[in-house]
């Protein structure tokens, strides 16, 4: 019996294979909240068939300590949604956190695979498209920064 978390729900949309390594594993996304601020969020994770892999399975397996996920991954996220992300202030209006504590401040690797997206989105992609579109083009975006890990 694994002692992993399993994935809060069913994922909103199909799930988006992640190959890491020989590994391929599962990247899911539960059903996106639009807030009366204008932010759009949802919570993305990445699984196995065991449940929610570890932060510290995508990280580098070698070199300096690598920046925390949210840090590492948010980058690549907000890359992958430039032109449909509004921006603010010259950034793109991207936020991404892990919700669940690591489990030592030194360590902030070993945490679940899990992120909590915010975008505020392009108003005029926003009204353009279908939520389903961008949702969808946000789970790609976190597939692609997720696989990216390993080689960063």
């Amino acid at each position: 019996m694994s002692d992993r978390l399993p994935p809060p729900g069913p994922s909103f949309l199909k799930e988006v294979e992640v190959r890491i390594g020989d590994a391929t594993l599962r990247a899911g996304m539960g059903v996106p909240s639009a807030l009366p601020d204008g932010w759009w969020i949802a919570l993305l994770w990445v699984a196995d068939a065991d449940g929610i892999v570890s932060c510290r399975a995508l990280a580098p397996a070698s070199g300096p300590p690598p920046d925390p996920p949210a840090a590492r991954i948010g980058i690549v996220l907000a890359g992958g949604l430039s032109g449909l992300a509004a921006e603010e202030g010259g950034r793109q209006a991207v936020k991404v956190r892990t919700p669940i504590p690591s489990s030592s401040e030194e360590r902030p690797w070993d945490r679940p695979a899990v992120v909590q997206l915010a975008v505020r989105w392009d108003p005029v992609r926003a009204a353009s498209a279908r939520p389903t579109e961008l949702a969808s083009a946000a789970l790609r975006a976190f597939a692609s920064a997720v696989a990216s890990l390993p080689h960063g």
